[in-house]
């Protein structure tokens, strides 16, 4: 069973005239504002799902700045996965800039089945200690209900991109040392956090974190595989996409060619979150 765990899907009206929403978040205009960007619908989602053989995917929206727009995006997710529940997992946005908006929002949405909380990410400036304070009483729920946090990472030297954060990886570190029960997985390989897992202490304080593969083929060789299942784990590698940036067929040729066994492929193609999900449920009963 393969389950995509980081794919985007966005509203038909954001689709349809792009350019609206360049003024109203400099985020989304940074990425969004190259043609070439590629945007999808949950109907592009499930089509793409139906041919590489995925069986469940984790539908994310974007992090917008406003509250409107989260909430548009939200709903949109909630309605797509009330369409194909078999199919799709919720993870919702959230603002750091607004905790009490949030709260309230993530009552809401975690009531008509949201599932986790993500992708977060900031772009054009750095996630601060300041936002980790502002969402201490989410996160602390979160942990509490072990509710899933999926956070935008990306290395910090190679390569410019849209897209790409200047936070530096330390304080994604300070924020697992804050809550250190909490799920969270790491987008994008960790930005390079895995590696410090050969530090005995490390890999102790991130007992509960996970790395996924999205843009893998787009930023690592295939060798990163094998490599992050030394130091840290096949148990801890999630299979993610990052949809519609690339094929899932892109990450599956990768993935075979990685030398990895085939226990450990199953694992990292759905065991793992499946596990992960499980242990929030048992939490919840």
């Amino acid at each position: 069973m393969i389950i995509d765990c980081h794919t985007h899907i966005f509203p038909d009206e954001v689709r349809r005239e792009r350019a609206p929403f360049f003024e109203k978040d400099q985020g989304f205009a940074s990425i969004y504002k190259n043609p070439k960007a590629k945007m999808a619908g949950v109907e592009d989602l499930i089509a793409s799902m139906d041919e590489s053989g995925v069986a469940q995917s984790v539908v994310c929206g974007f992090p917008w700045g406003r509250r409107d727009l989260c909430s548009l995006h939200n709903q949109y997710l909630l309605e797509s996965v009330s369409r194909y529940p078999d199919r799709l997992v919720v993870f919702i946005t959230l603002l750091c800039s607004d905790p009490d908006w949030s709260e309230r929002e993530w009552d809401r949405c975690r009531k008509a089945g949201a599932r986790g909380v993500g992708e977060m990410a900031f772009y054009g400036r750095e996630m601060t200690s300041q936002d980790i304070k502002l969402m201490r009483p989410i996160f602390l729920e979160m942990e509490k209900e072990r509710t899933p946090l999926l956070l935008h990472t990306n290395e910090l030297v190679g390569h410019r991109y849209p897209g790409k954060g200047i936070t530096p990886l330390e304080r994604f570190y300070d924020l697992i040392l804050s809550f250190p029960e909490l799920p969270v997985i790491l987008a994008h390989w960790g930005g390079g956090l895995p590696f410090y897992e050969l530090m005995p202490e490390v890999a102790k304080a991130m007992a509960n974190v996970y790395y996924d593969t999205a843009a893998s083929p787009l930023l690592y060789s295939k060798k990163i595989y094998s490599i992050v299942s030394q130091i840290a784990g096949a148990e801890k590698i999630l299979f993610g996409t990052d949809f519609p940036l690339a094929s899932p067929r892109r990450y599956l040729e990768e993935l075979e060619e990685s030398g990895l066994s085939k226990e450990d492929l199953e694992k990292i193609l759905g065991l793992n979150f499946l596990r992960l999900v499980d242990r929030k449920q048992e939490i919840s009963r």
